[in-house]
């Protein structure tokens, strides 16, 4: 089987992020040798900055202690909203009851 230019551009991406084997590397810097073009756009490719590394997917232990954490967090919002609203009763009674006449 022939290589071709299509089949060189689909493993350029790959190629350019260092993810292909040995034989993959060779074949594709052979072909861009014959191929100044295609060389260049591969020089292009290897200069661009490649992103970080990638998120991997939450085991489901990671999920769980995420959520009770997010769990206990709300619970300590709601304790501290509600003992603030609570206060605010007792504030205007004392208040009421403390006014000279």
């Amino acid at each position: 089987m022939e290589i071709t230019r299509n089949v060189i551009l689909d493993l350029l991406p790959l190629y350019s992020a260092d993810e292909v084997s040995a034989d993959t590397r060779a074949l594709v810097d052979q072909y861009l040798e014959t191929d100044p073009e295609l060389a260049n756009v591969a020089k292009q490719l290897a200069a661009m900055e490649k992103p970080g590394d990638i998120p991997v997917p939450l085991s489901q232990d990671d999920k769980m202690i995420a959520y009770r954490k997010a769990r206990r967090l709300k619970l300590i919002y709601t304790i501290i909203i509600a003992a603030a609203l609570s206060i605010i009763p007792v504030i205007t009674l004392l208040m009421f009851f403390t006014t000279p006449s």
